[in-house]
């Protein structure tokens, strides 16, 4: 049992509290307010004034896919050997050893949905891990998380362009998505007809996808995608988040009919491919404002995943409020995830994934943990 006070403590799901209490035993939050009754003699941590927050949270990265300082070796992200995929498994390729996650929990993240690159139509599954830790199957949140899909210039760079065979068009990647998607139905059926079709991985590891048990995780810049993303979601009647959304702030109008949730990013860095010419830190603040929950991402190592708060910090001085542009690497996008009652807000019961910082991260530039606890242990102390 720890007691932290004396914390200005930004709970992500009530008021600020200045100089407030958080109590942590056997790995949950206990208790929060602006005091705490905890028993004597308790082990106290002082926090001195400094800012307390949840651990923060990437929606869509690859990190321990793409690891830090290599080049083919460390590149287990994109198996560019065919357009459809499904049956791949991000934690077959997370390597927890990789200097990435210390950086990334020194920067103040803990939690992060990683998963394929975006070479294939359908690419695999995603899968949602704590960051600390030496055995990805210890530091599993969510697997299956989502099923990757990518849309427009990737998929058709990869094959249309470099291997001269389908997916070259638009066209070609929407019809790839269909066809497995029909071919998942009746699969699906045949087996509950018991009709015994023969065992197929793919099409095995669509049905979390067709059952509405997991999204697609839709990668799409232009606004054209992100618009064949929710129509061929709609079709289907599947679950599905738009992620990178880069076009967004041209549509905010028809994405608030839709009521998705978007992952904004990344947009530190140059425009590096056509589908990005519309990159800006405005769009997060576009499609909050048209009443969309907005999260903020990496896509890491494009960003290094250290830097998730200072690109919120960018959105917000590009227009998100900056409450929002807190709650876009907070609670948004555990909500988003669907692992908001462990995740992404101090409330008692949840996780104890929380963050003492050296300065607000949001407004300073070097501001980082002072230390960072997963599942209530320090994974990260300053010098």
């Amino acid at each position: 049992m720890l007691l932290i006070r004396n914390a200005n403590i930004k709970t992500m799901a009530g008021p600020d509290l200045k100089n407030g209490c958080l109590l942590l035993e056997n790995g949950k939050i206990a208790a929060v307010g602006q005091t705490v009754d905890a028993p004597e003699g308790v082990e106290t941590l002082d926090a001195q004034g400094r800012l307390l927050t949840p651990g923060c949270v990437e929606a869509h990265c690859h990190i321990g896919l793409d690891n830090e300082g290599m080049r083919w070796e460390g590149m287990d992200y994109n198996e560019i050997v065919e357009p459809l995929t499904p049956q791949l498994r991000a934690i077959d390729s997370i390597n927890p050893q990789d200097e990435a996650f210390g950086l990334a929990l020194r920067g103040g993240v803990t939690t992060a949905c990683t998963g394929p690159g975006s070479a294939n139509v359908v690419g695999g599954t995603f899968v949602i891990v704590k960051l600390a830790g030496k055995r990805v199957d210890r530091m599993i949140l969510r697997a299956p998380a989502a099923m990757k899909c990518a849309f427009g210039e990737n998929p058709k760079g990869c094959y249309g362009h470099d291997k001269r065979q389908s997916p070259m068009t638009r066209m070609a990647v929407a019809a790839l998505l269909r066809e497995l998607l029909l071919r998942t139905l009746r699969y699906r059926d045949d087996k509950e007809a018991g009709k015994n079709p023969a065992f197929d991985m793919k099409l095995e590891a669509m049905l979390p996808v067709v059952n509405g048990e997991i999204p697609l995780k839709c990668h799409a810049h232009r606004a054209d995608d992100i618009l064949t993303a929710v129509r061929i979601a709609r079709e289907f009647g599947l679950k599905l988040t738009l992620d990178h959304c880069t076009d967004g702030e041209l549509i905010a109008d028809e994405l608030a009919k839709e009521q998705v949730p978007v992952f904004v990013g990344p947009s530190l860095g140059g425009k590096t491919k056509v589908e990005l010419r519309n990159k800006s830190f405005t769009t997060a603040g576009t499609l909050y404002r048209a009443g969309l929950t907005v999260s903020i991402i990496t896509d890491a190592p494009v960003i290094p995943l250290q830097y998730l708060p200072l690109a919120a910090g960018l959105a917000a001085s590009a227009g998100l409020p900056m409450e929002e542009a807190w709650r876009a690497i907070t609670i948004n996008p555990a909500r988003s995830l669907g692992i908001d009652a462990r995740v992404g807000s101090l409330e008692p019961g949840k996780d104890a994934d929380l963050v003492l910082w050296t300065a607000d991260p949001l407004t300073t530039i070097g501001g980082e943990a002072w230390m960072t606890f997963v599942n209530g242990e320090v994974v990260y102390r300053a010098e």
